[in-house]
């Protein structure tokens, strides 16, 4: 049967949320979400039965816990046969290889692919100077967040991992999207986001060298300052070192009025990006 008769959309970035053509699948049981979300984040790719079990139950399986995960696969495939014409198998979608499970991709639409082909091209763009197009495709792909990674789902150490490491590939594009607006001359817009996300990432440098160019041009030049002093407090309380070379430099064009602090891309005079 023809994929679009059976097309599986699954939502992560936020609370989960599984529909089959616009129909939600009902998946209640916090295993069975575990379960779903990890095959999500590997679409297309075998989740072998040790990578769900070391998910699930940590190093303390319960001594039936292949067929207790079984059951949890069973279980899905009947709240998606639940809502798939009846002459489709929900094996089609969800499928058992020998080492383990997958999602076929064919069939399947995740929302973490669709943010990262958008972040991708929004890449592009900012490496081919095209920073307006950049601004767009970087904005489409954080439109698409609805809140933290996997917000709603109890997580083991395997999805704790891949959502760590969504909410930091969030921070990247975010930066991404602000140095391209900065281009644009987008400053006043930018100050309110950036300020509480660099709040919120109290010893991330690269935000907070953006966020001490957005003060700068939009005329606080003493909160500049302060962003600098703030975060060098903190690395130095938590770490015990001191902020980075670029960041250091970046205090020093301020402190001196450096002109190319004032429009367009901000780079130094050998052209780099004083953050890169």
């Amino acid at each position: 049967m023809n994929n679009s008769h059976k097309m599986l959309s699954i939502k992560l970035l936020g609370p989960l949320c599984a529909q089959l053509n616009g129909t939600t699948v009902v998946v209640s049981a916090p295993k069975q979400r575990q379960v779903l979300a990890l095959l999500a984040l590997n679409v297309g790719r075998v989740v072998t039965v040790s990578t769900l079990t070391e998910e699930l139950w940590g190093d303390t399986p319960p001594r039936s816990y292949g067929t207790t995960l079984q059951t949890y696969v069973l279980q899905l495939r009947n709240a998606l046969a639940a809502v798939m014409p009846e002459n489709v198998v929900a094996r089609g979608i969800l499928s058992t290889r020998h080492s383990g499970y997958l999602l076929e991709a064919g069939v399947c639409r995740i929302d973490v692919e669709e943010a990262t082909s958008l972040a991708l091209a929004g890449r592009m763009a900012m490496e081919a100077y095209d920073y307006a197009a950049a601004s767009k495709q970087l904005t489409s792909a954080l439109d698409i967040w609805r809140g933290p990674a996997l917000v709603d789902v109890r997580m083991g150490r395997v999805l704790a991992l891949e959502a760590a490491a969504l909410e930091q590939t969030k921070i990247g594009v975010f930066e991404r999207r602000v140095e391209a607006d900065l281009a644009l001359g987008r400053h006043i817009d930018l100050l309110g986001p950036l300020t509480l996300t660099a709040a919120r990432n109290p010893m991330n440098e690269n935000l907070c060298a953006l966020l001490m160019v957005t003060l700068y041009r939009t005329g606080y030049v003493g909160r500049s300052l302060e962003a600098f002093h703030r975060i060098r407090s903190v690395l130095a309380e938590e770490l015990g070192v001191e902020p980075c070379p670029r960041l250091q430099r970046l205090q020093r064009a301020i402190l001196s009025g450096d002109p190319a602090l004032e429009s367009g891309p901000w780079l130094q005079g050998d052209g780099r990006s004083m953050i890169a």
